[in-house]
């Protein structure tokens, strides 16, 4: 029987929403709407240990928004879960109380161990389909503030790690010029390994066959290397991208000012100060790891919230 879900993903740079038709028996999942605004939540959350309070705003504004969109299409179950910037912030009640006024009912701050879960269940369920995307599976989400890994097949995760290295904190913490300098950049790679490393002595992503990777750094990575004209979810969804291709495209983004990146047609707005760090993250697990490319997914924690509402003993990945 179908059900019509509503899940809502509050990350430390955007909030993002799902309305979906999700038929268990079936193991199907169709879209009825999907949104993301760019609010930066966790703007200043790494120095201050606060959500600031133009942030929070922002968020409130958007979530108005969906909390509109979700009762106007009749979504019978809602889930909203919150991830780094709230899990960080010493003010995270306020943040809680205040979303709960505008949706009626309370966000989940996850642990990373959920995120990484919930984003490993949305990317691979459509995978068992696709001989070329072999298991182990390597789910790696880049976030604004935390990157998730997951490994896992046959709908069984296995690992999962999640490190605090993201494209908004890695870009406050140290790509502060315009464009970042050498030893900017040398800093923010130092950080970012160092991190991978404490993933993997929880991660053995040696095992990992394919490469999966999740969320707007990598959908802008596989934007640009593909020359796309503009945003298109129905090109980026499962492209292959080259480990040499994202390297390129890491260290151009790099080397441009924000003005420059900000003329790249698959930029979205919100994206051009924070897109080089989250490149480099890309980039940098590609190179430990020696990972020959990245499978593109449009598929990611949204649709495993989703899943979880009507069943989380049939959501794919689970």
């Amino acid at each position: 029987m179908t059900r019509r879900v509503a899940a809502i993903d509050c990350g430390t740079n955007s909030i993002r929403l799902l309305v979906a038709d999700v038929d268990p028996e079936r193991g199907a999942l169709t879209d009825v709407e999907r949104r993301m605004e760019i609010v930066r939540l966790g703007q200043g959350v790494d120095t201050s240990g606060r959500l600031a309070p133009e942030a929070l705003d922002r968020t409130m504004s958007a979530l108005r928004d969906y909390a509109a969109v979700v009762t106007g299409l009749g979504a019978g179950a809602v889930r909203m879960v919150a991830t780094s910037a709230t899990r960080d912030a010493a003010n995270a009640g306020e943040f809680v109380r205040r979303v709960t006024d505008v949706l009626g009912t309370a966000p989940e701050v996850l642990s990373g161990d959920e995120e990484a879960r919930l984003s490993f269940s949305g990317a691979t369920g459509e995978l068992a389909a696709d001989p070329s995307a072999a298991p182990p599976y390597l789910v790696v989400d880049i976030g604004g503030g935390s990157t998730e890994f997951v490994l896992g097949q046959g709908g069984t995760v296995t690992s999962a790690a999640s490190v605090d290295i993201g494209c908004v904190r890695m870009t406050e913490r140290h790509l502060r010029a315009d464009p970042p300098s050498p030893e900017q950049v040398a800093a923010a790679t130092a950080d970012i390994d160092a991190a991978i490393q404490r993933a993997a002595a929880r991660v053995d992503a040696g095992q990992a066959r394919t490469l999966v990777g999740l969320a707007g750094s990598v959908t802008t990575v596989a934007g640009i290397a593909l020359s796309l004209p503009a945003y298109d979810p129905s090109r980026l969804h499962h492209a292959r991208i080259p480990a040499a291709e994202v390297h390129a495209v890491t260290a151009r983004l790099l080397s441009l000012t924000r003005a420059e990146r900000a003329r790249i047609p698959v930029m979205h707005p919100g994206r051009v100060d924070v897109i080089g760090a989250g490149a480099l993250i890309l980039d940098r697990i590609m190179s430990r790891f020696g990972l020959p490319g990245v499978l593109v997914s449009e598929h990611d924690i949204l649709d495993g919230i989703a899943w979880s509402l009507v069943s989380p003993q049939t959501a794919p990945g689970r």
